[in-house]
């Protein structure tokens, strides 16, 4: 396995309970390895013409770059947002023992 093969993908939720809700079901249906729940983060953004500030929580997931069209659809079912955050950040290097691990964890029967 190579570092190019994994992304981390970030979503943001609107609570702890939502992300852990994600990432949970993510993780045990291999899409993802591992899922960090990070927060509360503030986030503003535009949305539906208004500048809006909020608290939300970060996921973090670490996943296998050719599942990230399946795990954004998964994203999308379990989340309460109408256009949730789903951006796949590449892996450009990691520890061959750690890509090995997210590669075991990410196996899934095709």
């Amino acid at each position: 396995m190579t570092p190019e093969e994994f992304v981390v993908v970030l979503v943001t939720a609107g609570s702890g309970e939502e992300a852990a809700r994600i990432g949970q079901t993510l993780v045990a249906e291999r899409l993802a390895a591992c899922a960090n729940v990070v927060g509360p983060i503030r986030s503003i953004y535009r949305w539906q013409g208004a500048v809006e500030d909020a608290a939300e929580h970060l996921l973090l997931l670490k996943a296998r770059a050719r599942d990230v069209t399946v795990l954004g659809e998964r994203v999308r079912a379990l989340h309460s947002y109408e256009v949730p955050e789903v951006l796949a950040l590449p892996i450009r290097a990691g520890s061959a023992a750690y890509l090995a691990w997210l590669a075991e964890s990410t196996a899934r029967e095709s």
